[in-house]
C-alpha cells in the first residue's frame, strides 16, 4: 500500500535509541506534540550503554521515569567498581575503584544516584513512558529525505513492513540517528577529534560456571589484561549470561568473520583463567570507539543531538549520558519557543551549551580509557585532553558559560575540578530537602515545566514582582519562598540563602532544566523592572 499521508506536527524526532526516547519523554512531559521515527523495528536488544549517571538520573527521576528504570536495574544492583586482573582466578586483580559512591558522597549534592541499566533493559522503559506522555512514536519507519525552509522541515517517511509513504511537515527536527547521522550529512556539518580510537566485537555469551569463578565480586566492568587474550567483561545477570569485548583490528586486515565461536570461546577461557570453562556464544556485534565532536548543533531548524552530535569513549558511560542530558537541554528551549514563551533566538543557545560539554566530556572519556587499559586501546600523543576533572565533575559539575544565562563567567572552565553547586549562574541549582506542606522533596524537583524563582520566604518585593512579570510577558513564573513557616522549609535549619550563594534579601532563577539562569545577590530598587529585563533578555523577547 503507498498511501500519501500528511501529518503536520510541532517537533519530529529521528531515531528511536535512547537520546530519541528520551527527547520524546521530556518533549511529552512538557505537553509537546511530536512524532518519533526509528528505522528499527524495536528498540535494542542488545546489553550495552549501562552506566547512568547522577546527572542523567536527575533528570529521569524529575520526568517521573526513575522509578520504573530502577525496577528494570534490580538485577545489577549490586554491582560495583571497577576491576583490573591478569585473570579471575589468579593474583594479578586490583580494583581501580570498589564503589561508585564510597561513603554515600553524592547524597550532599542530589537526591539520587548511579543506576546501573543495559540499554535494552533501559529504552523500554523509556519508550513506554513516552507512550504514556502522548508521544507518537513509529517503529519500522524511516526518514527517507527531508528539507527546510521558513515555514519548517518537510521530511519524507517510509514504513518499512507496509510500504506506506507518509510526508510529514514539522516546526523542528531532532536528528538522534547516531554516529553515522544521514541528517548531519546532509546539513555537510563536520566534525572535529582525533577519530577513531579502537575497535571491539561485543561477544555475548552464557556461562553457568563462570559465577562460581567470580564468587562475591560483583563488578560493573573487569578489564582483563593478558596480553594473549585481553578484553572487557560485564555482567548481565550475575549468573549465566555474560558480555566480552574482545579487541577488533578491522585496520591489519580483521574480520568480523574471523571471529568464530571457537575462537571467542578459547579467548575469553584465556582471559577468565578458566581453561574448561563452559561457554556458549549467543552473539556477536561489532562497535567503534571513537572522538568526534559535530562543529556545529545546528541548521536553521534541525538539531543534532546524542552520537550525531558527538561520538565518545564508552570508558565512562560519558556518551550517552551526554546524549541524554542534550536532549534535556534542548526539550525545554523548543517548548518554551512553540508556546510562544519564548523567541526562536533562545534556540541558539543549545549549541552555546552543549557543544563545550561534548568537547570536555569526550576528551575526558579518551583519557579515562587510557587510564582503564581499555582492550584494544592505545591512546596517540595529545589525544584524551588529560584529566578534566573527576567522573562526578564531569557528570554533574559542568556548567554553561555561555548560552541561556546571565552573569556566568565566561572564562570558567566548562568542567571544574571538584563539585562547586552554590547557585553560580550556569551551574545546577543546588540540592536541598525541604518540605512543601506534608510532602518531603528536593529543590531539584521543582525544576522542569518552567523557569522558578527562589526567594526568602520573609520577603514578598520578589514574589509579587515575579508575579505581575509573568502577566506582563505572558509567561509562568512559580517563586517560591523558602524558609522557616514558608512554602518550602528547609531540613536541619539549612540557610537556603547561603546554599545559593546569595543573601536572604536576593533571589535565585532556575531554568526548567535545573540549571541557573541568573541571580541576584540582595535587594534591588526596582524588583518588577529587573526581573521583567532578565526575563526578556534570557527568552529572547526584546
Amino acid at each position: 500500500m503507498n498511501e500519501n499521508v500528511d501529518i503536520r506536527v510541532p517537533v519530529l524526532i529521528v531515531g528511536g535509541s535512547l537520546v530519541g526516547l528520551s527527547t520524546s519523554l521530556f518533549l511529552g512531559r512538557l505537553g509537546i506534540e511530536h512524532l518519533l521515527v526509528e528505522k528499527h523495528r524495536a528498540t535494542s536488544t542488545h546489553p550495552r550503554g549501562r552506566g547512568n549517571n547522577v546527572r542523567t538520573m536527575e533528570v529521569f527521576r524529575t520526568a517521573g521515569a526513575e522509578e520504573g528504570i530502577r525496577r528494570a536495574a534490580t538485577v545489577l544492583a549490586d554491582n560495583h567498581g571497577i576491576l583490573q586482573a591478569g585473570s579471575l582466578t589468579g593474583d594479578d586483580q586490583e580494583w581501580l575503584f570498589k564503589e561508585i559512591d564510597p561513603g554515600g558522597g553524592i547524597g550532599r549534592f542530589s537526591p539520587t544516584g548511579w543506576c546501573l541499566c543495559s540499554q535494552n533493559d533501559l529504552e523500554p522503559v523509556l519508550l513506554e513512558q513516552a507512550r504514556g506522555q502522548g508521544g507518537d512514536l513509529r517503529f519500522s519507519t524511516e526518514m527517507q529525505s527531508f528539507d527546510q525552509d521558513p515555514s519548517g522541515v518537510h521530511a519524507a517517511l517510509k514504513n518499512r513492513e507496509t510500504g506506506e509513504h507518509i510526508s510529514v511537515h514539522a516546526d523542528y527536527l531532532v536528528a538522534a540517528d547516531g554516529p553515522r547521522s544521514p541528517v548531519r550529512d546532509q546539513l555537510r556539518i563536520g566534525r572535529t577529534g582525533p577519530g577513531d580510537l579502537f575497535h571491539n566485537v561485543s561477544i555475548t555469551f552464557r556461562s553457568l560456571r563462570l559465577a562460581d569463578v567470580l564468587g562475591d565480586r560483583r563488578f560493573i566492568v573487569c578489564y582483563l589484561t593478558n596480553p594473549e587474550a585481553d578484553g572487557a567483561l560485564l555482567p548481565v545477570d550475575n549468573k549465566r549470561d555474560w558480555v566480552f569485548h574482545a579487541p577488533w583490528k578491522p585496520e591489519l586486515g580483521e574480520t568480523l568473520e574471523d571471529f568464530t565461536d571457537e575462537r571467542c570461546a578459547r579467548h575469553i577461557r584465556t582471559a577468565v583463567g578458566a581453561p574448561h570453562l563452559d561457554i556458549e556464544i549467543t552473539g556477536k556485534a561489532p562497535w567503534h570507539a571513537a572522538e568526534r565532536v559535530a562543529e556545529r548543533y545546528a541548521s536553521g531548524r534541525v538539531f543534532l543531538a546524542g552520537d550525531s552530535a558527538h561520538e565518545m569513549s564508552p570508558t565512562g558511560a560519558f556518551g550517552s549520558n551526554t546524549g541524554i542530558q542534550d536532549a534535556h537541554n534542548l526539550a525545554w528551549k523548543l517548548a518554551a519557543v512553540l508556546k510562544g514563551e519564548a523567541g526562536p533566538g533562545l534556540l541558539d543557545s543549545y549549541e552555546a551549551e552543549r557543544l563545550p560539554v561534548a568537547r570536555a566530556t569526550s576528551a575526558r572519556a579518551s583519557a579515562r580509557s587510557g587510564e582503564h587499559s581499555h582492550p584494544g586501546y592505545a591512546a596517540a600523543p595529545g589525544v584524551g585532553g588529560g584529566r578534566q576533572g573527576g567522573m562526578l565533575s564531569v557528570a554533574l559539575g559542568y556548567r554553561y558559560v555561555r548560552g541561556a544565562v546571565l552573569g556566568a563567567d565566561p572564562e570558567a572552565p566548562v568542567v571544574p575540578q571538584g563539585v562547586r553547586l552554590n547557585g553560580e549562574p550556569g551551574s545546577r541549582a543546588p540540592h536541598l530537602w525541604v518540605r512543601q506542606g506534608s510532602e518531603r522533596k528536593s529543590t531539584l524537583d521543582l525544576y522542569e515545566q518552567t523557569l522558578v524563582l527562589l526567594t526568602d520566604g520573609e520577603d514578598e518585593v520578589w514574589r509579587r514582582a515575579a508575579a505581575r512579570v509573568a502577566a506582563r510577558l505572558s509567561v509562568r513564573l512559580p517563586a517560591y519562598g523558602i524558609g522557616p513557616g514558608a512554602d518550602l522549609e528547609p531540613e536541619n535549619g539549612v540557610d537556603w540563602a547561603e546554599a545559593h550563594g546569595t543573601t536572604r534579601q536576593g533571589a535565585v532563577l532556575v531554568r526548567p532544566d535545573a540549571f541557573v539562569a541568573w541571580r541576584s545577590a540582595g535587594p534591588v530598587a526596582d524588583a518588577e523592572q529587573t526581573l521583567y529585563e532578565v526575563l526578556s533578555s534570557l527568552l529572547h523577547r526584546t
